[in-house]
């Protein structure tokens, strides 16, 4: 499923990198550690969070992700903003919790199992 089929189904926020979002997204996963998202996420993932601070687009990058959705409507902080438009990668903003996004998710067909990402 491409990124913009989940912004619009899910009624998300784009923050910055709007013309990023034809990218397919292979899987979610849900971590507010980045020691956690660097060991176990994976190129093409939607990564959720609480985090606002610009060290989650360094991640993101590193890792190659599909964007990164901010959880309870927080927003991402000014410099967050700039370093993700800078290397583009979408940032989005939820207003639900991780709990209820990560299902909503699943029930999209994704989800944060390694092996069913390898299709893509």
């Amino acid at each position: 499923m491409r990124l913009d089929e989940i912004v619009g189904k899910l009624n998300l926020k784009v923050c910055c990198c709007d013309d990023k979002l034809d990218v397919e997204v292979a899987n979610g996963y849900t971590s507010d550690l980045l020691s956690d998202v660097l060991a176990n996420s994976d190129e093409k993932y939607l990564w959720i969070t609480l985090q606002i601070h610009p060290n989650i687009v360094a991640i993101a990058s590193m890792k190659g992700l599909a964007g990164i959705v901010i959880i309870n409507n927080r927003e991402p902080e000014a410099e967050t903003i700039a370093k993700a438009q800078q290397k583009g990668i979408p940032i989005l903003v939820s207003e639900m919790g991780a709990f209820e996004l990560s299902g909503k998710l699943y029930s999209l067909g994704l989800s944060g199992t390694k092996s069913d990402a390898e299709g893509l």
